[in-house]
């Protein structure tokens, strides 16, 4: 008996922020009980209907006023297309299995002067196509690969392309602080809109300015739920606490995560740089006597920055110093300096992926797939954020 969904009055269709939960439970279908038949009136055929099975409802309708309801996404939407790159496939293959999912087919191959080849191995027309690429090093190379692949999406008929970049490299060069320098995050905010992306979801920029940078929309997903969520679960006394930025640039990220630590103090490392990838610290800023100093940034990348910075933290009396960042980029020397033993733990996500050589005790890796999977389901049932425990740290 064919099964079919009618739009009308008498359908109370739930269409929530949760649709593709809900929604498979409370669509109401109309069952055909009898063969077509054809209106006196103009020719056109018609049948009548039964809601629920419920003979006493009958209606005679044309058959241009029958479409069918959309059904509700599941986990084998097969508009939802999720592709990986070759620079965390880890990552990747999480999110789909989050979501359940499989990872779409796709060859990405080098040429032997270095070009990139990309070829998808199934069809993309019409779908809502979702490309994982972070742009972390060699970024030159996957920041290429991903353009690559948009390209190969838009040719090959994709309805949206998005592009998930788990860490946006490039993010550091978004304002001139010298003259005759070039702004880096947007040449390669246009890079991947001219390539034909219709949509970016990023991890924790480095500035909330770079998403100006785009002509596209962009989603702006917070790393601090999974680091929260794990600080909370570990014994540390919330009166001990005291959260401290490792320059004045990152005092609005560390103030929102303090207030997140039930309203932990503030502290501020000043720091003065005498070039790049070089960091100089000056003094603190607040007390951190006796108590669990949590560093809290976006990035590590040579470690220079925070490594002085706790330093300085167990001169003025700290008991413990721990180092939360979202970004693990770990350019030489930082292992060396983060093994050192100035932090009792360095915690990190997998938005770049760690390779098993730099791993040292005092390394925690924290998977941010379940949060990026939850984001790309709102996008693509186009929700919005209101759910716990994420609503209240930006995902909107």
């Amino acid at each position: 008996m064919t099964s079919l969904a009618l739009p009308g009055s008498f359908l109370d269709v739930n269409k929530t922020c949760h649709g593709r939960h809900a929604a498979r439970n409370s669509i109401i279908r109309c069952n055909v009980a009898e063969p077509l038949m054809f209106s006196k009136e103009n020719g056109r055929p018609g049948m009548p209907l039964q809601v629920n099975g419920d003979p006493s409802f009958t209606n005679l309708l044309n058959a241009n006023q029958l479409r069918r309801f959309p059904v509700a996404h599941g986990h084998n939407d097969t508009r939802l297309r999720i592709f990986s790159g070759t620079a965390n496939p880890a990552l990747s293959q999480e999110i789909a299995s989050n979501m359940g999912l499989e990872l779409g087919k796709i060859m990405i191959k080098r040429f032997a002067d270095g070009e990139i080849y990309v070829q998808l191995q199934e069809s993309v027309r019409g779908c809502d196509v979702y490309l994982v690429q972070p742009t972390c090093p060699p970024a030159n190379e996957n920041l290429m690969e991903l353009l690559i692949m948009i390209d190969a999406c838009r040719r090959a008929s994709a309805k949206n392309i998005t592009a998930v970049v788990p860490y946006f490299g490039y993010a550091r060069a978004d304002r001139k602080t010298q003259g005759r320098e070039s702004i880096a995050a947007k040449l390669v905010a246009n890079l991947i809109t001219e390539a034909g992306a219709d949509r970016v979801l990023a991890c924790d920029l480095h500035s909330g300015q770079s998403m100006g940078y785009f002509d596209i929309p962009v989603d702006h997903v917070p790393g601090q739920p999974v680091i929260l969520d794990y600080l909370a679960s570990k014994t540390i006394c919330s009166d001990d606490l005291v959260v401290v930025s490792p320059d004045v640039g990152g005092v609005a990220r560390a103030r929102a995560f303090a207030k997140k630590l039930s309203d932990a103090p503030l502290a501020i490392v000043d720091k003065r740089r005498h070039g790049h990838n070089v960091a100089e610290v000056m003094n603190l800023i607040g007390d951190v006597r006796g108590k669990v100093a949590v560093m809290v940034d976006d990035m590590i990348d040579t470690a220079g920055t925070i490594a002085k910075g706790a330093a300085l933290l167990h001169q003025e009396g700290a008991r413990e110093v721990y180092a939360c960042t979202t970004h693990a980029v770990f350019s030489p020397p930082a292992i060396e300096r983060l093994s050192s033993g100035l932090f009792q733990e360095v915690i990190i996500t997998n938005t770049i992926p760690v390779a098993e050589q730099n791993y040292f005790p005092q390394l925690t890796i924290l998977s941010v797939a379940n949060l990026l999977g939850e984001t790309i389901w709102r996008v693509h049932d186009d929700c919005a954020g209101g759910f716990e425990p994420y609503s209240s740290l930006g995902i909107d």
